[in-house]
């Protein structure tokens, strides 16, 4: 936890922990989630990820019939990626932003952003017009995501960490109950443009609210002048994550056709992402080393695997099954629930399990839903088999996620919380390009040989397993000493 020496008196300042806390066996502490101390941050972030899971469950499920109106369904790895490619960039922005002046401004303009996103989407004439979009809702997810996970590194004791942390998940629920269905509703209705433009109107004054709340926040913990400088001294360069995004987006553009042309791009953006990307993780990532460095890597294997069925299956059941967007609306729905309640279970009920071991449970709950959704590519299922993978996949994440971040932070050096934070999201994000990217390949690979459609859904989501496994192989090695 830091503290700013120039602090006014006046702002409340987090109680020290009388203890140090180990993530494996968390202690009782005196202080109360919902305290005087901590009542502003805690309501802050949580209008925060409100808005946040509002804009975010509606806007995704209306994706894949945006793409199919856009005559741009074989680009719609390209309109996913670009989302996860500019996450990237917006977490090592708000990353070290955060370690340097503190979380709020980030957060912040992170808000701001957001609202520009809907409009630029909603008025999408082409797909590419719509995959710019999404590359600037990726940056602003970005930043608000490692913003928010710093603020309770910095500002919290970390004993009451995991609760801060599943809270913001249970944020989610009510716009996972509303958000998707009423979306699928709406585009059903009128167009899938009325809900990226009404998610717009419909946020632009809470995202004003929480930008002038935040400016005059007397929660915000900002660095000392030791940390900044450690920060400034340390960061990795912005346009070393620039360059990274752009081979993520190559990447993805690369694998969503079988030709030279998309070859050369994917190799283009291969050798982008092999060449950079270890400057922006902990050294040892790769190597799977223990603490941090395993910490991130496997955040991104599970990223990774949930973002593929969730790109996936929705894009199966457009496209083969002819669902309505309400079914995929009603698997969001479900999914966000799901996650929402495996991450309070976890913060709550499960307190006594060591947190590698959640990861291990996490990781075998996704394989499950691995197996569930490549079962169901079968035409005599009905669609919500196969829909019900992404929630068997979310109550794998919601133990897989606020556990690894819990250890990310433990593992984190003083004043260093947004370094941690910020690496996280990049895995996170190239996990989610690399095996989006793969099962891509996949898919399109059988399809250019002939292979029934629904076996190239199969064979892309069996692939799937490899990084479950993997998971659960290296769990053991995040334990906090």
């Amino acid at each position: 936890m830091t503290h700013d020496a120039q602090r006014s008196s006046t702002n409340p300042t987090p109680p020290e922990p009388s203890a140090p806390s180990d993530p494996e066996r968390p202690v009782e502490a005196p202080e109360k989630l919902f305290s005087k101390t901590y009542l502003a941050a805690t309501t802050t972030f949580a209008a925060v990820m409100f808005l946040t899971g509002l804009a975010a469950l509606a806007v995704i499920p209306t994706l894949p019939t945006a793409a199919e109106a856009l005559d741009g369904v074989s680009l719609f790895p390209l309109v996913a990626g670009c989302f996860v490619a500019a996450s990237l960039f917006g977490g090592v922005l708000g990353g070290h932003w955060a370690d340097r002046s503190g979380a709020h401004r980030p957060l912040a303009a992170g808000m701001a952003l957001a609202v520009v996103t809907l409009v630029v989407s909603g008025a999408s004439t082409s797909i590419w017009h719509l995959a710019a979009g999404r590359f600037l809702d990726g940056v602003s997810a970005g930043m608000v995501a490692v913003a928010v996970n710093t603020a309770i590194g910095q500002s919290y004791p970390p004993a009451l960490r995991p609760r801060a942390l599943a809270l913001m998940s249970t944020c989610w629920i009510v716009p996972s109950l509303v958000g998707p269905p009423l979306a699928g509703v709406v585009a059903e209705v009128w167009s899938w443009r009325t809900v990226f433009l009404g998610l717009a109107v419909l946020t632009l004054i809470p995202a004003l609210a929480v930008v002038a709340v935040l400016r005059g926040a007397s929660w915000s913990a900002t660095p000392t002048a030791e940390a900044a400088e450690t920060a400034g001294a340390t960061r990795p360069p912005l346009l070393l994550a620039a360059t990274v995004s752009v081979g993520a987006a190559l990447a993805q553009y690369g694998v969503s056709g079988w030709d030279p042309w998309h070859l050369l791009f994917a190799a283009g953006g291969l050798v982008l992402l092999i060449a950079f990307t270890p400057r922006l993780l902990p050294s040892g990532t790769f190597r799977a080393a223990r603490r941090l460095p395993v910490t991130v890597l496997l955040r991104g294997l599970g990223s990774g695997v949930f973002f593929t069925l969730e790109a996936l299956v929705p894009l199966m059941l457009v496209t083969d099954r002819d669902a309505p967007p309400l079914v995929i609306g009603l698997a969001f729905t479900g999914a966000a629930i799901a996650w929402a309640a495996a991450s309070w279970v976890q913060g709550h009920l499960l307190t006594g399990w060591s947190r590698h071991r959640l990861v291990q449970v996490g990781a075998v709950v996704l394989a499950l839903a691995v197996v569930v959704a490549a079962v169901g590519t079968s035409g005599s299922l009905p669609p919500y088999f196969a829909a019900s993978a992404m929630v068997v996949a979310a109550l794998g994440m919601g133990l897989i996620a606020p556990s690894l971040t819990v250890l990310s932070l433990a593992h984190s050096p003083a004043g260093r919380q947004g370094y941690a934070s910020g690496a996280m999201q990049t895995s996170q994000n190239l996990g989610q390009i690399s095996v989006l990217g793969i099962g891509s390949a996949a898919l399109n690979v059988c399809l250019a040989v002939g292979t029934d459609r629904s076996a190239g859904y199969a064979t892309a989501f069996v692939l799937l397993l490899v990084p479950c496994l993997l998971t659960v192989l290296l769990s053991a090695r995040t334990r906090h000493p």
